[in-house]
């Protein structure tokens, strides 16, 4: 059974006000930003699904105990079917390390084409599956889905103009600006006005 991400971005004010009404808020709607569903990305934030690549910035915190209104309330409308809950703040992801590297080979194939400056860049994962099954001879869909698990690191399927590699990814690439840049540039621009602290991603999964 899959696994999805649901949440909000929350926010509050830091300045001005006594500590105690410095409540969180809802500022966006998750959905509305990130509709994916990337297990190495969860694995990577959270400590979901994929868990073995990365160490989890923000590993199942669970819900914030002072969650906003409408956190507590979806959250708690999901009961026993949630598979847990966390949070990270705008300041642990600026001061995340990007350029980590995983701890073990992905899974996942890697496809990589050549970029402008002539150097391979990563294209996807998984992806142009029926050609790498042609070079490669798998006919197992367990095994071609899961190749990293059956071959070497490093090893190469050359296809002309591009090569399919087992490889590691970074953390960047597990949480591609291509699929959570628009969650991020919302909470910059928050944490513009409310400080780095003072925004944070607030999610659960089912």
């Amino acid at each position: 059974m899959g696994t999805d991400i649901y949440g909000f971005i929350e926010c509050r004010w830091d300045r001005w006000l006594d500590e105690d009404d410095r409540s969180w808020s809802k500022a966006a709607d998750l959905s509305d930003l990130y509709n994916g569903r990337s297990y190495a990305a969860f694995g990577a934030l959270f400590g979901v699904r994929e868990t073995g690549d990365f160490r989890p910035l923000a590993d199942l915190r669970g819900l914030p105990a002072d969650a906003s209104p409408e956190s507590r309330t979806a959250f708690e409308s999901w009961g026993r079917d949630s598979r847990g809950s966390s949070w990270i703040t705008w300041a642990e992801l600026a001061a995340a390390n990007w350029d980590e590297v995983a701890n073990e080979a992905d899974g996942c194939v890697h496809e990589y084409r050549r970029g402008a400056d002539g150097a391979w860049e990563l294209y996807g994962r998984n992806s142009s599956l029926t050609r790498f099954a042609e070079l490669s001879g798998i006919t197992d869909p367990h095994v071609l889905y899961r190749a990293g698990l059956s071959y070497p690191e490093g090893t190469e399927w050359p296809d002309g103009d591009r090569v399919f590699r087992i490889a590691r990814l970074t953390r960047k690439q597990a949480v591609p600006d291509t699929d959570w840049g628009p969650v991020w540039s919302v909470m910059r621009t928050l944490a513009s006005l409310h400080g780095d602290e003072g925004v944070r991603l607030v999610v659960w999964f089912g």
